[in-house]
């Protein structure tokens, strides 16, 4: 996941401050953590929350010529002292949103400096509908300075859209850089890049994070051509425009031009360290963004949520729990703990590593104040992923009593929770009351969740129909998500319709080659399952090999079916004959139709022994002491063979094993897994 575009225009906004009416006192603020910056948040402009923390409303005396004239005003009423300590509560009431006790302390001042009225102006410019409190105060400044009317521009931006900003630009007397990029910024994150780039034409001087906010612009509309030519031509190639460009070429897949471009960018700071990290993991790459994080650490540049957030997203696609919870141990030793996105990445990265509890504890300490929609919808997800349908539904329950609106992520862990646990009409009640009780517009995903409950309780022939009267062409997900429920239930004519559907969108889908091919293996199907090889022969389609993980004293170690290049893989395969001994004194009885290869019986019961998940099983038994939970994951779904055994391996071994496949976690324990046996 690349730098999202909030941040990018936090750290645009910082540097428009610098270049623009307040340059000697910003240099510090780069330092600072952009707050709030999760994703589907309410969306508050960046200038806003942080305006308020600038020195120039701390009441540095220091800082532009406001502070010099209240300088002098502190001379003339000799309570410079007081009107400072006045200025910083002000200031902290406002970072703290309570805007009831930064007033009285505002109206109880004798003297206000432009930097009291600024530091008041702020905290109502970033509450959501008080716009209204925030132009009434701006009326009253008496001398309102760049940063009034930059202040003031950002509510318009931020209340009423770029339209009525530029209405209020147009009529500044006050035009300083900060302003002209707050409105190119605004135009770029809303998509019209022409009247941005019209502003930033009209702009009578332009400096680094003009063109920065022109190439971070043409970056989010995926116009990388055009935002490569913007960093050419730049006079300057400063750390915010390389970051821009850093940040582009890691959304677009460009990690060389990346990581090129980052070994040259001068002054790093945490926003361009963040773009790296990030780039890594959403390049599907999270061990090199693991690793530049520390690199980022040696260097001595302190972490903020957004480098916490994106490296907790790469310990989540690790898989990597000891390291994840190394990162915590570090986040509580911060400040940054008290972060809504640091907490929210929390539970998502316990809950996505097989720690629910540790998740859910996470939730638990949160303060409700800091739980939005995006803390809520990852708890609720993490509840569903592991099988716990009813606790994500009373969880969604409580949210929405909580006055919380859900979004369109919401459902879609909601219909994960039905899904698990097979509640097939109360899914369809709440896929009905999405638009009517919550006015939330139904996606493509939110029908292949609906596809996904329908065909996991063998409502085929529903599903279809569901699919047929979409309001919108159906995507690739959707139909491999019917073919997946047509090799469960062995519906070989849904599945060749799927099957003819998905080749319809894309001649070289590998799933539904494989998928097909299952089927036909499933049912002894031989000669169609030789058909379908000659067909990806022909088409030269490829399969993605099987592969399952574990992690031992924070290292992660993989395993393909039939390993035989692990250091200790004859330990494991004596640990696995063992266990195939003593399973089968307890009954286990190996599937043969998980076998997809047309041997013998005792050929294909030793390939079933040899699945990958049976081998990192087999080592976290051999490493892992007995209190452990041994905690496996795998890039494809579990078979019927490998769950039932994995039940009774846990009952044999007197072991809590928790496996994760691409459909939820399966929690085993005393010879019972958490599925119920439905997935």
């Amino acid at each position: 996941m690349v730098i999202s575009s909030r941040k990018l225009h936090w750290m645009i906004l910082r540097a428009s401050c610098f270049y623009g009416c307040n340059q000697s006192s910003t240099s510090h603020l780069f330092s600072l953590p952009p707050q709030n910056a999760g994703a589907g948040r309410r969306s508050l402009y960046p200038s806003f929350h942080q305006l308020a923390s600038l020195p120039l409303l701390r009441g540095d005396a220091s800082s532009s010529s406001s502070s010099s004239s209240a300088r002098s005003c502190h001379r003339r009423s000799n309570s410079h002292d007081e009107i400072l300590a006045s200025n910083r509560e002000i200031a902290r009431h406002v970072r703290e949103g309570d805007m009831g006790s930064a007033r009285r302390v505002f109206d109880a001042m004798k003297v206000k400096t432009t930097v009291t009225w600024n530091s008041l102006l702020a905290g109502y410019a970033k509450i959501p509908g008080k716009f209204m409190e925030a132009r009434k105060l701006f009326g009253e400044i008496p001398e309102p300075d760049c940063v009034s009317y930059t202040i003031m521009l950002g509510s318009y931006l931020h209340s009423f859209g770029v339209n009525m900003a530029l209405a209020f630009f147009r009529k500044m007397p006050i035009k300083e850089s900060a302003s002209w990029n707050t409105l190119i910024s605004g135009y770029a994150r809303k998509g019209d890049m022409k009247r941005a780039h019209d502003l930033f034409i009209e702009m009578p001087e332009r400096n680094e994070v003009s063109w920065s906010a022109m190439i971070s612009g043409y970056v989010e509309c995926g116009d990388v051509v055009s935002a490569e030519k913007f960093f050419e031509a730049a006079p300057i190639k400063g750390v915010v425009a390389c970051t821009a460009m850093v940040n582009g070429y890691m959304k677009f897949g460009k990690v060389e031009e990346a990581e090129k471009l980052f070994s040259h960018v001068p002054c790093k700071n945490v926003i361009t360290w963040n773009a790296f990290v990030a780039g890594y993991v959403g390049n599907g790459r999270p061990e090199d963004g693991l690793k530049v994080f520390r690199d980022m650490m040696g260097h001595g540049m302190m972490p903020n949520a957004s480098t916490l957030s994106s490296v907790l997203l790469g310990c989540s696609n690790l898989s990597a729990l000891q390291l994840g919870k190394q990162v915590h141990q570090f986040i509580c030793k911060t400040p940054l703990y008290r972060e809504t996105i640091v907490g929210t990445s929390l539970i998502s990265m316990y809950s996505k590593c097989g720690d629910l509890v540790g998740g859910w504890k996470v939730f638990l300490e949160m303060d409700q104040s800091r739980r939005d929609v995006v803390t809520w919808s990852a708890m609720i997800s993490g509840f569903a992923h592991h099988g716990l349908g009813k606790s994500a539904l009373d969880l969604f329950e409580e949210m929405v009593k909580d006055g919380m609106k859900p979004t369109a992520v919401t459902f879609v862990g909601i219909f994960m929770a039905c899904n698990h646990a097979g509640l097939v009409e109360q899914g369809m009640e709440y896929f009905n009351s999405m638009v009517r009780d919550y006015g939330v517009e139904v996606r493509p995903d939110h029908y292949s969740c609906m596809v996904d409950l329908l065909g996991r309780a063998g409502k085929l022939e529903e599903a279809v129909a569901l699919i047929k009267k979409m309001p919108f062409k159906p995507h690739k997900a959707i139909f491999g998500t019917l073919l997946g429920a047509c090799r469960a239930h062995k519906n070989v004519e849904i599945a060749e319709f799927a099957v003819n559907k998905l080749r319809e969108i894309d001649p070289g889908c590998e799933t539904a080659y494989i998928q097909l091919s299952n089927i036909y293996a499933s049912m002894n199907m031989w000669d169609q399952v030789a058909a379908v090889g000659r067909s990806m022969r022909e088409r030269k389609v490829a399969k993605s090999p099987g592969y399952s993980w574990i992690e031992v004293k924070s290292r992660v170690h993989k395993f393909m079916s039939g390993d035989r290049i692990h250091p200790e893989i004859s330990s494991i395969h004596m640990k696995l004959d063992e266990l195939g001994n003593r399973m089968k004194l307890a009954g286990y009885v190996p599937n043969l139709e998980c076998s997809l290869h047309d041997v013998g019986e005792e050929q294909k019961e030793r390939l079933l022994l040899m699945h990958s998940e049976k081998l990192a099983i087999a080592f976290g038994l051999i490493k892992l002491a007995p209190e452990i939970p041994i905690r496996v994951f795998k890039n494809l779904r579990v078979c019927r063979d490998c769950h039932e055994a994995t039940k009774y391996i846990s009952a044999v071994e007197g072991r809590e094993i928790i496996v994760r496949d691409t459909t939820r976690f399966h929690h085993f324990k005393d010879g019972v897994c958490s599925c119920g046996d439905y997935w």
